[in-house]
C-alpha cells in the first residue's frame, strides 16, 4: 500500500467553515441566475435548483443539459460574490497545510477564477500545487466516479491510494473510497460509515495523514 502523496481537497466549506454565509450567498446568485435564464418564478428556481444539485451533482450540470446554459456565464455570475464579507486570511490554515508533506491540490466543482479568490483571501494561495476545477474535469462533477478519475490524471497520481479526498459531503467521498482512495469528511456529523475518516475542521488534517502513515492499510 503506497504512502499518501497527493491531497484532493475540496474548496467550498471544506478549507473555511460551512455557515459564515458565503454558500448562502452564491445560492442566492444561482436562484437568480435560474429565474433570468430559465424564466422562472423565485421558488420554481429554488426548486429547480436543488433537483439538479440532487440529480447532477451541481445546478450548473442540470441547467446546461436542460436549458443549454453556457457554463463561463453561469460560473462568472455566480461567484460574484464580495469574499471579503464571508472570508479572512486564516494563519491556522496556513499552517496546517504548510505542514503537510503530502502535495495540496484543490479538486472543486467550482471554476479556478472562485477557487483562486478564495485562496487568495484564506493567504494559502502560494501553498496550492495545483487546481483542478470543473472546466478541467471537462464539466464532469463530483460525484461522478469519472471526475475521481479525470483528477488523478491531472495531477499525475497513478495510485488512487495514494490519495486523500477531502470533502464536506458524504455523496463526494463514496465514490472515491469505492475507487481506492483514502476519504475525510470535514465538519457535519462523524460518519457511521468506516470508510471515511472525520475531521470538524480542515485544521485537523494532519492527524489524519499521520494516522495514515502509522496505519496504511484502509
Amino acid at each position: 500500500m503506497p504512502t499518501i502523496r497527493t491531497l484532493l481537497l475540496d474548496l467550498d466549506d471544506t478549507l473555511y467553515p460551512a455557515g459564515n454565509g458565503l454558500w448562502e450567498a452564491i445560492g442566492l446568485r444561482i436562484n437568480e441566475f435560474i429565474v433570468h435564464k430559465v424564466g422562472v418564478s423565485p421558488d420554481a428556481a429554488s426548486a429547480l435548483r436543488e433537483r439538479y444539485f440532487r440529480e447532477y451533482g451541481t445546478s450548473l450540470n442540470g441547467l446546461r443539459v436542460h436549458h443549454a446554459i453556457d457554463p463561463h456565464e453561469y460560473l462568472a455570475y455566480v461567484h460574484d460574490v464580495p469574499l471579503d464579507s464571508y472570508l479572512a486570511p486564516d494563519p491556522r490554515l496556513r499552517h496546517t497545510l504548510g505542514s503537510l508533506a503530502v502535495r495540496p491540490v484543490i479538486f472543486t466543482n467550482a471554476d479556478r477564477g472562485h477557487a483562486s479568490r478564495v485562496l487568495a483571501r484564506l493567504g494559502v494561495a502560494d501553498l496550492i500545487e495545483q487546481i483542478i476545477d470543473i472546466e478541467a474535469l471537462g464539466w464532469i462533477n463530483k460525484p461522478e466516479p469519472g471526475a475521481y478519475r479525470r483528477a488523478l490524471s491531472l495531477c499525475g497520481e497513478p495510485e488512487p491510494e495514494a490519495s486523500l479526498v477531502v470533502d464536506d459531503q458524504l455523496r463526494n467521498l463514496d465514490p472515491a473510497a469505492a475507487l481506492g482512495m483514502h476519504t475525510v469528511l470535514v465538519g457535519g456529523v462523524r460518519p457511521a460509515d468506516s470508510r471515511h475518516d472525520w475531521i470538524a475542521t480542515v485544521h485537523g488534517l494532519p492527524s489524519v495523514v499521520a494516522g495514515l502513515a502509522r496505519n496504511p492499510e484502509p
